[in-house]
């Protein structure tokens, strides 16, 4: 993942958090999951969880509060030789 997509993705994480900041805290963090699983493609997911393995620093303490309740995507079963052709 580029460094430019990586901050991307974080802006938008924490822009999210922003908008469902003033709502209780469990509804926020609801909220903010809700939102991801909706409107980011599969791979934006993979790349948001692969970010929060790598630092954390960088994600409102509402985004993280939140990553238990977006989906993971499913891995790419790679392809099976036998089926191409």
């Amino acid at each position: 993942m580029s460094h430019g997509t990586h901050d991307k993705l974080v802006y938008m994480a924490n822009q999210i958090a922003g908008f469902f900041a003033t709502q209780p805290e469990a509804e926020a963090a609801q909220g903010v999951a809700a939102h991801i699983n909706k409107f980011w493609e599969p791979r934006m997911r993979k790349q948001l969880f692969e970010i929060v393995e790598l630092e954390t620093d960088t994600l409102s303490p509402l985004v993280l509060q939140a990553v238990p309740l977006i989906k993971r995507p499913a891995p790419v079963a790679p392809p099976n030789p036998e089926t191409i052709g």
